[in-house]
């Protein structure tokens, strides 16, 4: 009898921005799966949490801290001697304005943890899966990777950067057996979302609920937010041999929003 394809029993998972939302889910996806699961993220409260539900491990990092990037992944090497399958999913929204009034600091912030803390992720991830001739990674993009967006250029701009370094790494990494894969996620349901919507009304002056309706749901063909759920079962499409034959592939998670 041949192992489940879906299945991740045996290998070890790195998850960061694991403590909420699409981290979250992943990980108790991945871990149903049979992974062995670290979170990981800046506050140990949430990420120890998550870590108890899924018999996981937590560990805090600052993905735009190399350092602490590098402390990572050598812990959640120990655990196992290897690291099968990396989640770059740690990033934050950025600032919300337009291009010609948007506080440059904030911008730079917004792509230190986007893209300059993914890069530190992917470098330690390269290393280590390459020396051991296997892996998968999956880049946390967006749809906002494929087409831009008012008011929302930092977000915007890391999120199509991370789509040109996973086609970039997918065949730097290909001849060594490890994959890289990138997941475009459309308006996901939950906390960071009703975040972005209440920033969104008080800078356009409208109502949250029309902003959501226009904006989020209304133009998606399922007529509905996504759950991290669901992303979460696309990254184990991904993490998985389901997709053995598949990198530097990109794939939409968006209710049908084309």
């Amino acid at each position: 009898m041949t192992q489940d394809p879906a299945r991740l029993d045996g290998k070890l998972a790195v998850i960061t921005g694991g403590g909420s939302g699409i981290g979250e889910a992943t990980a108790h996806v991945f871990a149903q799966a049979g992974a062995t699961v670290v979170v990981a993220g800046r506050r140990l409260a949430p990420l120890e949490k998550v870590a108890k539900a899924i018999g996981g491990h937590a560990i805090t990092c600052e993905v735009s801290d190399q350092d602490d990037v590098r402390a990572l992944f050598a812990k959640a090497r120990k655990i196992t001697g290897r690291i099968d399958v990396l989640l770059n999913n740690a990033g934050g929204p950025g600032p919300i304005a337009p291009v010609a009034e948007v506080d440059m600091t904030d911008w730079v912030g917004c792509m230190n943890i986007n893209l300059v803390g993914a890069m530190y992720c992917l470098q330690e991830a390269a290393k280590i899966m390459t020396a051991q001739g296997s892996g998968s990674i999956i880049n946390m993009s967006s749809l906002m990777g494929i087409q831009g967006y008012p008011m929302r250029s930092a977000y915007v701009a890391s999120k199509f950067a991370l789509i040109g370094i996973t086609e970039t790494m997918a065949r730097e990494l290909g001849p060594v057996g490890v994959r890289v894969n990138a997941l475009m996620p459309g308006a996901v349901s939950g906390e960071n979302m009703d975040r972005i919507l209440a920033r969104r009304a008080a800078a356009e002056g409208r109502p949250a609920p029309e902003i959501e309706r226009e904006n989020y749901t209304d133009v998606a063909a399922l007529k509905r937010w996504v759950t991290p759920e669901e992303v979460g079962r696309a990254a184990l499409y991904y993490a998985s041999d389901l997709s053995s034959a598949i990198t530097g592939d990109k794939m939409k998670v968006d209710c049908g929003r084309f």
